[in-house]
């Protein structure tokens, strides 16, 4: 029997997770003051989830949309018991792999804007250690996660337990040090009242634009299940609000006056832009003043791609139009991106002579590559540019220079995707997917060429329209990054691409998704391997070695996705519109096979990469 879930837990739209009054369940905090709540540790723990709240867009919704939980012997007798008390208003999930149940809360975490989250919890041991990788993605692209992993026993009498690791050198060290580097913040729970302290400030951390990434939050696991007399105000409704600093008044005139006078100057829109909500304000600036905007991976559909200003993806994995821009821009202006080596061509795509000015809420990237910073929200900085530079347009000749070159890169863009007689490639997939998909459709992926071809050539109708998990760029996030994004906006067509690499990696969430009932298209692309990696060593000169499966093992994806409960069949290019169709017809995910030449890639766009090469061979 498939068991469903109900996403108004814990979905997206303005609709999903919104509080009902004293159904809550969440503590009015005013009758609270003064009085105590026994419980233990992890039932505390659980109630103060169920109790934080985050406003989005006047709507009070809960913060945390649910728990994702593989209980072991280390979290199930006291984190288990806990999230079973509160299950009505907090939704525990369970998942098949701890790395992907966390990348599904990541995703989720990123289709929200970063304004709602997950937690997920585990036993010790392997279960922990299996977030860290997760724990990374969610580090490099500053998304917010709540990791709970069970620990050893705080008291040691029974040491060494089951999995537990132990350290020679030093008997506080446990496996979950392994997460202390890939997190913003990293507590170990020794004893119960220590919640108290710990929680507001993980909390702290979730929800600052700046310092946001994931929080660890170690749990021994005795005490989980040790009881304490904790003020019942720790429980209160909270209510947690989008903070938009403002930016300081001389680093905008500043910018003001570098904007005025630039001959020709580019806007580089990062994630920062979307994380802000500021594609509105965004366009309205490029509109109003002429300013081209150039893309990165996560600031991608921050312009629909047909705006007149809109040159499209920049950087390693850009387009023609925004890459000619960027070599020829006096100035630069970075909105909310952390200036990737993908972004930059390795620092060789920017003009030595450019004016760089970095727009960001954190200090850290705003001061990046000697650039002017501007300490700020995106959005509420947009919007004063766009008082600002009300009177003032860019030269005509370097506006009407990007037009020219989008008509170009539109030609190029129909010449790379029109399909063939041969194996198809990634961008001829790309070029038959994207006229049947629905306008708001979200086109996820992770890791491989995929990102690159899908950066370039995909067309963002809808902003939230592009989701790549590039900052880390992960094999594996795909389908459990696809379920966590339809949990989080279950009104949208969620298009999970994914290569037959990384999907054999991690693909045990597609049975999850079936299981909750909470329904992805995987387009699967096989190439025999990892297509992507033997075209970089054979254009680094090297020979192709070991990294196409050959011959044998023949796997067959479709009996394999079957086996996990979904609908899969084999795909010709020319059938993909109706297997498409029937996918969205169906009652549960579906995944669409094809298989494509592992040795071509689009030759249109893109620019030089720093990869060594060896200086000696063979």
């Amino acid at each position: 029997m498939v068991c469903r879930i109900d996403q108004r837990q814990c979905g997206g739209g303005r609709n999903r997770g919104e509080l009902r009054g004293a159904g809550s369940g969440v503590e009015n905090g005013a009758t609270a003051l003064g009085k105590t709540v026994r419980c233990t540790a992890a039932q505390a723990l659980a109630r103060w989830m169920a109790a934080q709240v985050s406003l989005v867009d006047g709507v009070e919704m809960l913060y945390f949309g649910g728990v994702w939980a593989i209980f072991g012997h280390g979290n199930v007798a006291g984190m288990g018991a806990a999230l079973a008390e509160v299950e009505e208003v907090l939704p525990t999930f369970r998942a098949h792999s701890e790395q992907g149940m966390a990348h599904a809360a990541i995703a989720f975490a990123k289709a929200h804007r970063r304004e709602r989250a997950m937690a997920c919890t585990t036993s010790i041991g392997p279960g922990a250690t299996n977030l860290v990788t997760a724990a990374a993605v969610a580090h490099a692209n500053r998304l917010p996660i709540l990791l709970l992993p069970g620990d050893v026993f705080a008291s040691r009498r029974p040491d060494p337990v089951l999995q537990q690791i132990e350290a020679f050198h030093d008997a506080t060290v446990s496996a979950n040090d392994c997460l202390r580097p890939v997190s913003r913040l990293f507590d170990r729970i020794t004893r119960p009242e220590q919640l108290i302290d710990a929680l507001p400030r993980a909390m702290a951390v979730l929800t600052d634009p700046a310092q946001c990434g994931p929080v660890t939050i170690a749990l021994c696991q005795d005490v989980q299940a040790e009881a304490y007399d904790y003020p019942a105000s720790l429980f209160r409704k909270r209510v947690w609000r989008r903070r938009r600093p403002v930016p300081d008044a001389q680093e905008l005139a500043e910018l003001v006056a570098h904007i005025r006078a630039a001959r020709a100057p580019l806007i580089v829109a990062g994630g920062g832009v979307l994380y802000a909500r500021g594609e509105a304000a965004l366009a309205a600036l490029a509109e109003a003043t002429g300013i081209p905007v150039a893309e990165t991976q996560a600031g991608k559909g921050a312009l629909v791609w047909d705006h007149p200003q809109a040159l499209g993806a920049i950087g390693v994995t850009g387009s023609d139009p925004a890459n000619r821009a960027a070599a020829e821009a006096d100035l630069i202006l970075g909105i909310g991106t952390r200036l990737q080596d993908f972004t930059t061509g390795s620092r060789r795509l920017f003009s030595p002579h450019v004016v760089l000015a970095q727009v960001n809420v954190a200090a850290h990237d705003s001061a990046k590559q000697d650039a002017l910073p501007v300490l700020g929200d995106a959005g509420v900085t947009l919007a004063l540019l766009g008082e600002a530079l009300a009177d003032w347009r860019v030269a005509p000749a370097w506006e009407a220079a990007g037009c020219d070159r989008v008509a170009a890169w539109n030609r190029d863009w129909q010449a790379a995707t029109v399909p063939g007689d041969a194996l198809p490639s990634d961008a001829q997939v790309i070029g038959a997917l994207w006229p049947v998909v629905p306008d708001d459709a979200v086109v996820l992926c992770a890791a491989g060429g995929l990102p690159g071809e899908l950066h370039k050539l995909w067309r963002v109708r809808v902003p939230g329209g592009y989701h790549a998990e590039y900052g880390f760029s992960c094999m594996g996030y795909e389908i459990a990054g696809g379920l966590g994004t339809k949990l989080a906006m279950p009104e949208r067509d969620v298009i999970v691409m994914v290569g037959d690499g990384s999907y054999l990696m991690l693909n045990s969430e597609l049975a999850t998704s079936v299981a909750m009932g909470v329904k992805l298209i995987v387009v699967l692309l096989d190439n025999g391997g990892f297509g992507c990696i033997h075209r970089l060593q054979q254009a680094k000169g090297g020979r192709p070695f070991n990294n196409l499966r050959g011959p044998a093992p023949a796997i067959d994806f479709v009996a394999h996705a079957r086996s996990l409960g979904a609908l899969a069949e084999a795909v010709e290019l020319r059938e993909l519109g109706a297997a498409v169709a029937r996918a969205q017809a169906a009652d549960r995910s579906s995944v669409l096979v094809l298989h494509t030449d592992p040795d071509r890639a689009s030759t249109v766009g893109g620019h030089w990469w720093d990869v060594p090469a060896p200086e000696r061979g063979e």
